[in-house]
């Protein structure tokens, strides 16, 4: 058994408290906030669950994760996604290109024609081909994070809240995570599930040099996010992509998060640059808001256009948005997950278990920097 201290209970870190209980490990969650807190990633009850990429690597990847959903709602006792479906359109999105990497992963699907698809879902204004998704659904973010949190704690994890890390050190053979208020913890290895504040942590984490300048530089953004009322409240939504030369934007019901009565819409990576979580100031960008409601006047007239909730939440992405999972030494570092990670939560909790175990080939070398694996004591 190692004992494991994790920095972080968005869903990455409780995916991997809950993977490393599993493995018999002793697990210390450290949590700045409370878990599923506002001011991260991983809040609220609406995050996309869609297998379309335009990457073959990644539908697999997602099939996986599926397998691991599957698992945990299982063991939870309760549904974690709502499987409402997915529709991709737009000029850019390339659907017949994804509809052929989710043929050779065996995902349902089904192009249809703009007429067509507007015979099914009549409040979509579609102005191209429709690539049909019915696998596809809505994850409930908050209540994942806190099943897999408690099935941890049942496997003997312990969670702490209101534990803001400020720097790792090297202490005998392990490691000394401390607090901000000097509290400390100690354990045989680290796991760093940071998000949105790891560009504040990773100079304080006592990584290696070679280790720091391999990663790839780190973005945070303040991204925003509508909902707008459902004209009709018994019409049936899927969750949607467009992708366009003038905006790409991506929607979804919005669950507990719209009160059950309005779709949540955003553009991808349209919200500001900030140096970390910390920056965030949570205050919507009035250009942004005109943006959406731009977008919703002309392609989804079954909504009023004007948004009755807002809320603003973090991207932390690397610049060809893949994710970092890698380890040096006894530190594995999970973040960021680049705005597209919620639905691999258990896989890269799986990961994390490998990681930790010392088999870094079971994580794709996509997600590795190289230099990880050499220095892996």
């Amino acid at each position: 058994m190692t004992s494991i201290a994790i920095v972080g209970a968005g869903l990455a870190g409780s995916g991997t408290a809950w993977r490393l209980a599993q493995a018999g490990h002793d697990v210390t969650v450290l949590e700045r906030f409370a878990p599923a807190n506002a001011f991260g990633s991983s809040h609220g009850s609406a995050r996309i669950f869609r297998y379309a990429y335009p990457e073959q690597e990644y539908v697999h990847l997602v099939t996986l994760a599926r397998q691991g959903w599957t698992e945990l709602e299982s063991a939870a006792g309760e549904t974690l996604i709502d499987l409402v479906g997915s529709v991709d359109f737009g000029p850019l999105r390339a659907q017949s290109g994804l509809a052929g990497l989710l043929a050779a992963e065996g995902v349902e699907h089904e192009v249809l024609g703009s007429a067509v698809a507007r015979e099914r879902w009549g409040q979509i204004a579609f102005d191209t081909d429709v690539l049909w998704t019915p696998g596809a659904g809505v994850i409930d973010a908050e209540r994942a994070v806190m099943a897999m949190l408690t099935l941890a704690q049942r496997l003997g994890a312990d969670v702490r809240t209101d534990f803001p890390v400020v720097r790792v050190e090297r202490a005998g053979a392990g490691y000394r995570v401390i607090g901000a208020d000097g509290t400390a913890v100690e354990a045989e290895q680290v796991v760093v599930a940071a998000g949105g504040w790891l560009p504040d942590l990773l100079g304080d984490l006592g990584l290696p040099d070679a280790f720091l300048s391999s990663l790839p530089s780190l973005r945070v953004t303040q991204e925003n996010a509508f909902h707008f009322p459902y004209r009709d409240p018994s019409a049936t939504w899927p969750t949607m992509i467009r992708k366009a030369p003038q905006i790409q934007t991506y929607a979804l019901p919005g669950g507990r998060d719209a009160g059950f009565t309005g779709l949540k819409i955003a553009e991808y990576n349209g919200g500001k640059p900030i140096l970390s979580a910390t920056h965030q100031d949570r205050t919507i960008d009035p250009v942004n808001r005109e943006r959406v409601i731009d977008f919703v006047t002309e392609f989804l007239p079954g909504l009023v256009p004007e948004p009755y909730a807002e809320a603003t939440c973090l991207f932390t992405s690397t610049p060809d948005e893949d994710f970092i999972i890698d380890r040096v030494e006894g530190i594995t570092v999970l973040s960021p997950c680049s705005g597209h990670g919620a639905k691999f939560a258990p896989l890269i909790g799986e990961f994390a278990a490998a990681l930790v175990a010392g088999s870094a080939d079971a994580v794709p070398t996509r997600f590795r920097t190289g230099m990880g694996a050499e220095l892996v004591a």
